[in-house]
């Protein structure tokens, strides 16, 4: 178990930059897609709902629109569809690369020629992430000691997030990881709901075993399966959870942040999928 314990770089998606979108002067800004994942859970849609209304209210220049890779409607296909011939920025709701972001997103914008597309990054890693993350475990009612305690201490934070099969994601929370670490002045463990390993869990066990008391922060936008699955694994373990992400307003400032940055450097969707070799797809 890899165990982060002070700042690495965050790491940028490794995509070709493009040049910026072109703005005339009284031009309507590119319509912003966001991009949740979905999920069974009726929370889920909730708060991403929330979420969106705190962009909104931030920047009410920007059009604004939601599209799901499964599970929930609007589906992003749909939502494209549906929007007129103009400028769009796809923002993935998402915390890491993985297949979603590098394959099912891209192909959707393809499928979509009547729209001048940029794709954003993911959310994370990013440091406004650690910041949302210390505030729902300092919200879950529990100490958390901070740079300031002296000492090692007993305590440890297990960073639940969803793990993927592609390397890069897991690089990506480990980035996270370590900037929550150099927030709170205590050791954080990534782990993972699904793949890779360790699984929560298992990250429980091991810092236990070494004496620490840790916490799970919840590296969910959302509720979902997963958020419940790693509060229900820190309660089997006599210890507690955060609650997911949500609807903040660091958060929304960070969608924004996404967004202004595809629309200086964004990449197009043929070049994402050429670049992760699927220019025949």
């Amino acid at each position: 178990m890899t165990v982060s314990t002070g700042p690495r770089p965050v790491l940028a998606h490794p995509a070709l930059a493009h040049p910026a979108f072109p703005t005339r002067s009284g031009e309507a800004s590119p319509t912003l897609v966001a991009v949740a994942h979905g999920s069974r859970d009726p929370r889920a849609l909730d708060t991403v709902r929330a979420l969106l209304r705190l962009v909104r209210g931030l920047r009410p220049d920007v059009p604004v629109r939601l599209g799901h890779i499964e599970l929930n409607e609007p589906l992003l296909s749909r939502t494209l569809a549906a929007l007129p011939p103009g400028r769009a920025v796809l923002v993935p709701l998402l915390l890491g690369r993985g297949h979603h972001v590098s394959y099912d997103i891209p192909a959707a914008a393809a499928a979509a020629p009547h729209l001048d597309i940029r794709l954003a990054e993911p959310l994370g890693p990013h440091p406004l992430l650690a910041e949302v993350l210390h505030e729902r475990l300092l919200e879950a009612g529990q100490r958390i000691p901070g740079p300031r305690i002296p000492g090692p201490g007993t305590h440890a934070v297990v960073l639940a997030a969803a793990g993927s099969r592609d390397p890069d994601a897991a690089v990506d929370t480990r980035t996270t990881a370590a900037l929550l670490a150099a927030r709170l002045g205590v050791p954080v463990a990534p782990a993972f709901a699904s793949a890779p390993s360790p699984g929560v869990p298992e990250a429980l066990r091991m810092l236990a075993a070494r004496g620490r008391n840790a916490a799970v922060a919840a590296y969910f936008t959302a509720p979902g399966r997963f958020a419940a699955q790693c509060a229900a694994a820190a309660e089997a373990a006599s210890g507690w959870a955060s609650a997911p992400l949500g609807a903040h307003p660091a958060m929304a400032r960070l969608v924004l942040h996404r967004y202004d940055q595809a629309m200086a450097t964004g990449t197009t969707a043929a070049t994402r999928r050429l670049h992760h070799g699927l220019a025949s797809a």
